[in-house]
């Protein structure tokens, strides 16, 4: 038994990436996928109030809890499909740390500025602006193996596009060349 697949889905609130993934698990055949979000991480955490430098400390081990959770599942062969914010430098840092790189298929999930905005009036359960916030810093790594736009394809077209992709992709992944250049140490 080797490491399982991971599929990293990384884009802003909003973006698409939970549409994404839920459509990945209908639509991948080859194997037995998980889906892993941060969303689902941070909603077991304790109800009572936090004060701010708290709440920082405990998200930050949520979040490396969280990327050592999908190192586990891949880790024993499981395939996954991670739901994930890069929207601080530390957070790719760590998962490229803690996760095999030649496992990890990396998709930018990309939406217009104008239909996150939209998107996030419409859901009403993110704080106005999260989308606009995380918009510049989630993609400034600069580096995929795949990109799909939800603002030009449904979550169903880009689940097929990264399925028919996953078959196909190249290497070094796009994890392993940021790796290279993110974490010189380890090559």
């Amino acid at each position: 038994m080797g490491p399982g697949r991971i599929i990293f889905l990384n884009g802003t609130s909003s973006s698409g990436k939970s549409s994404i993934a839920r459509e990945l698990l209908t639509v991948l055949d080859d194997g037995v996928f998980f889906h892993l979000a941060v969303d689902s991480f941070n909603a077991m955490r304790t109800k009572r109030e936090l004060g701010q430098a708290e709440l920082d400390a405990a998200l930050r081990r949520t979040r490396m809890g969280f990327h050592r959770s999908i190192a586990a599942m891949a880790e024993v062969g499981n395939d996954v499909v991670v739901d994930h914010v890069l929207s601080e430098p530390w957070r790719l840092a760590d998962c490229l740390t803690v996760l095999r790189p030649e496992s990890v298929l990396f998709v930018g999930v990309r939406c217009s500025l104008d239909e996150l905005l939209r998107r996030e009036r419409a859901r009403g359960d993110r704080p106005s602006g999260l989308a606009a916030h995380q918009y510049d810093l989630v993609h400034s790594h600069g580096d995929y193996d795949l990109e799909c736009d939800t603002t030009r394809m449904s979550a169903r077209e880009c689940a097929l596009r990264i399925k028919d992709f996953l078959q196909r992709r190249p290497t070094p992944t796009a994890f392993s060349r940021l790796r290279a250049r993110r974490l010189p140490h380890d090559r």
